[in-house]
């Protein structure tokens, strides 16, 4: 398995069937995150996997996602009950 990257991925969905497919899929590759805002350990093949399911899912007219790769050098800044962000050993994806 390759080595994985820390990424966060950001959506804003018009349409509630799409928003659920959307959630629905990310929540496997996530690690935590919120609403619309998901933390995720990827490979380069998973991230090209998740992009590619992403695209037949959105409509690219009215909706959007960002996908941004967070240097593991950077100092994470937390506040409340937020947690550090950490690669697990494994994931179930079902």
């Amino acid at each position: 398995m390759g080595s994985r990257l820390f990424y966060v991925i950001a959506y804003d969905i018009t349409e509630d069937k799409r928003l659920n497919k959307v959630r629905n899929f990310l929540k496997g590759y996530s690690t935590g995150g919120q609403k619309s805002v998901y933390e995720c350990f990827l490979t380069e093949a998973e991230l090209s996997h998740v992009i590619e399911e992403l695209k037949e899912m959105i409509d690219e007219d009215s909706d959007r996602v960002h996908i941004f790769q967070v240097d593991r050098r950077a100092r994470t800044l937390i506040l409340g009950i937020a947690l550090l962000p950490r690669d697990p050993s494994y994931f179930y994806i079902s």
